[in-house]
């Protein structure tokens, strides 16, 4: 059950529970971006800004707020934030029939007790084009069918459940964090937090704070002790996106992190002990940037106890099968569509083209293209990209697995295409881009030109 699913159940219970006129459950995942949002009974009373502001409240102290309205008879308004060492899980927000003007002592310890849960299913919940698969045997993994994608899965199994550092190393949108996070929800530390920065995406003046956490006075704006990402994720994991474009003075503190297993915040003079398991990702080759001096090599060599390197999508033809249809799978539900299938034509140029955005670019593209498709069960080569269609005239590289995946995908695909035309094959035909021929032909192969009753 998906973390959204679960808490589903948590929200009815608690409903149940409180007993309110009008209740809001909303949950954030490790992003502070909302996976799952649900609310029951009448509009709030409360005006729309009064309802933000009360809730704003709730979220910056870390409390409870608790607010009374005189709309005709009093009303007991109130948020209960889902707030832990500093991070905001979450929050409740309801209102209900003020008896006897008394706190909602009941209520608040009712959605206190939801804090665990709340918590350990905000740190599984992740974004769309970061979610781990299960296989049929329920565990996580990385999608593919070729050798690489196989050593990988190898590799995230060796090193999940120890704690020496881990260099995940591959170009862009290959999915550097995805093994990053299925080490950290497979191993024995899922439990703890899991918590991600991208040292390109900050810049180095304010990266420094983020990172180690900073004690009140200790620069103008510091009202108040923070502690860092690093120290958030005591007893998890700590994941160092883009960690090559971390500057020189950075990576010494780093290394004494690593090497000391403590921390010290901006503005102390005391150290503190931290218990994380680092994980660092690049697409840069940390070697070259070593020998120019660029990356410390004593840093480099302590990150890189373990390394997986996750080779680019043109390297992996076979895996572009697999990929387009879980992600077929994926945007249909969440879109609530049909499930659709591309036709011969438009599947042939998604194999050509060379994927230079890698996995991320694929899944965008297969996102998009199911939106032009407007519903339609056939995805034709019409709605593909640009730069995809251009790549009719490369040759097609084959190799055993990728065939065998091929021949799988294209006895699915023509098997759903059959029943959606109720198995007329001159309509399956000239709908999927075939001659009739060519249609029979291949029904033959799949064994699929038996009539049906």
């Amino acid at each position: 059950m998906s973390p959204p699913e679960i808490m589903s159940k948590i929200f009815e219970v608690i409903i149940e529970a409180i007993q309110a006129d009008c209740f809001e459950l909303v949950a954030f995942d490790y992003r502070q971006q909302p996976f799952f949002s649900q609310s029951k009974g009448r509009e709030p009373a409360v005006s729309e800004k009064d309802r933000s502001d009360l809730i704003n409240r709730a979220l910056k102290s870390g409390q409870p707020v608790v607010s009374h309205l005189d709309h005709g008879q009093d009303i007991l308004v109130a948020c209960h934030p889902y707030f832990f060492q500093g991070k905001v899980y979450g929050y409740a927000y309801f209102e209900k029939p003020n008896k006897g003007n008394s706190s909602p002592q009941e209520e608040m310890e009712i959605l206190s007790s939801a804090l665990p849960a709340v918590k350990l299913l905000s740190q599984e919940a992740a974004l769309p084009h970061q979610l781990p698969v299960e296989n049929d045997e329920g565990q996580f993994e990385f999608l593919g069918i070729s050798q690489a994608a196989r050593l990988i899965r190898e590799l995230i199994n060796k090193v999940k459940d120890i704690d020496s550092p881990v260099l995940i190393s591959g170009e862009s949108g290959t999915g550097k964090e995805l093994v990053a996070r299925l080490i950290h929800q497979t191993g024995h530390r899922r439990r703890g937090e899991f918590v991600a920065i991208n040292c390109s995406a900050i810049p180095d003046s304010l990266l420094e704070s983020e990172l180690f956490g900073y004690a009140r006075g200790s620069f103008t704006g510091a009202l108040r002790d923070k502690p860092g990402l690093i120290e958030e994720a005591n007893g998890g994991t700590f994941f160092l996106d883009e960690v090559g474009d971390l500057s020189l003075p950075l990576q010494a503190k780093l290394l004494r992190v690593l090497q000391e297993k403590e921390l010290r915040r901006l503005g102390e003079n005391r150290s503190r002990r931290i218990d994380v398991r680092f994980i660092s990702a690049t697409n840069r080759q940390l070697e070259a940037e070593v020998s120019t001096g660029r990356f410390r090599q004593d840093l480099y060599y302590r990150l890189k106890i373990m390394a997986i390197d996750i080779p680019p999508l043109r390297r992996r033809p076979e895996d572009i099968l697999v990929l387009v249809n879980h992600f077929l799978d994926f945007y249909a539900r969440e879109m609530n569509r049909p499930r659709a299938f591309y036709t011969p034509e438009a599947l042939e140029l998604l194999l050509k083209y060379d994927w230079p955005g890698n996995v991320r670019e694929l899944q965008n593209e297969i996102q998009r293209n199911l939106i032009l498709s407007g519903g339609e069960k056939i995805i034709q080569a019409d709605y593909l990209s640009t730069p995809i269609k251009n790549a009719r005239d490369k040759v097609l590289t084959d190799r055993w697995d990728y065939s065998q995946a091929k021949a799988e995908f294209e006895k699915k695909f023509l098997g759903e295409a059959l029943r959606h035309f109720n198995y007329h094959r001159a309509r399956t035909a000239a709908a999927i881009g075939l001659t009739r021929q060519g249609l029979f032909r291949l029904l033959k192969k799949h064994g699929l030109d038996q009539p049906k009753n």
